[in-house]
């Protein structure tokens, strides 16, 4: 059993799809069968339990599950570390960030940091908050951009931006004309908005608790781009970032809500008592001189 096949483990756990897996990796079922074989063998015991629509987890494929990322992290580690003694110009950086920053502020962020350090690599992972969390405590991830500042006492944070949070309505909406909105005036219509699990879908459930109401999802997506053109076709509303989608022609019009708690705080986050790799370190220090 090689490390690889832990990698390959760790995707199939997560998409407990074999065919799904199989595709993410670019490899054919077969090659991912022997794989898996390979890590039951290692370990001596099942670790999947097959399901009328794919795979799960047993208790033990998820002891496996928890070892395997913490081994893919330590030699992930080792590797940024020896590739930074060898070159200190060079490295790379595990960062996690968030679906709802994916078009705008991570692009402009890794732009920027290109100039000044070309030859500096990126491993990226877009997911959701508590992913985010899950994958800096564990060290798959060694920097991670997200929308709630996680535990003070466990997590360093540098904030990046605030942001405006809007009412997204077709170009033909009654309120698409408005400096403001109270959201409460959208309780009648149609949200289109985040699969639950997503760190903004609750923020935006949150926000109409508070206005009195419980939206009415006409549909789900994993992707705010889909939202938007759904929104600029005249399916629905959705609350979303100011400029979450950028160079979009759908239409859809953002609207500013009203009130103190239309906002978010997007920070930069890393684990605290552990050193961050050379390259991580780098990017931290040029994100801070940034603002």
């Amino acid at each position: 059993m090689h490390v690889e096949d832990l990698r390959w483990f760790v995707v199939l756990a997560d998409t407990e799809h074999l065919t799904d897996a199989a595709a993410v990796l670019g490899t054919s079922q077969p090659t991912l069968s022997r794989s898996l074989r390979r890590v039951e063998a290692a370990f001596g015991a099942r670790l999947f339990e097959r399901e009328h629509r794919g795979l799960q987890l047993n208790p033990a494929g998820r002891l496996v599950l928890e070892a395997a990322r913490a081994s893919i992290a330590a030699v992930d580690t080792a590797k940024s570390q020896i590739d930074a003694q060898q070159d200190p110009e060079s490295g790379t950086v595990r960062l996690a960030f968030l679906h709802s920053v994916a078009t705008g502020l991570v692009p402009d962020l890794l732009k920027s940091f290109r100039t000044t350090s070309p030859r500096i690599r990126f491993a990226l992972r877009e997911e959701p908050s508590h992913d985010i969390v899950r994958d800096l405590e564990s060290g798959e991830a060694e920097l991670g951009i997200t929308g709630s500042r996680p535990a003070p006492d466990t997590f360093g944070w540098h904030l990046l931006e605030r942001q405006r949070l809007c009412l997204y309505v077709p170009p033909d909406h009654p309120l698409a004309g408005r400096k403001r909105v109270r959201l409460a005036e959208a309780a009648a219509e149609p949200f289109i908005g985040l699969r639950p699990g997503f760190g903004f879908r609750r923020v935006s459930d949150e926000l109409c608790q508070a206005a009195g109401f419980t939206p009415a999802i006409a549909f789900e997506s994993t992707d705010l781009s889909t939202i938007d053109r759904l929104v600029g076709a005249g399916l629905g509303v959705a609350v979303l970032p100011a400029g979450a989608v950028r160079g979009s022609d759908s239409g859809a019009t953002p609207v500013p809500l009203a009130g103190v708690r239309a906002r978010r705080d997007i920070g930069l986050t890393w684990r605290l008592g552990r050193e961050l790799s050379p390259a991580a370190s780098r990017f931290r220090d040029f994100v801070a001189q940034q603002q």
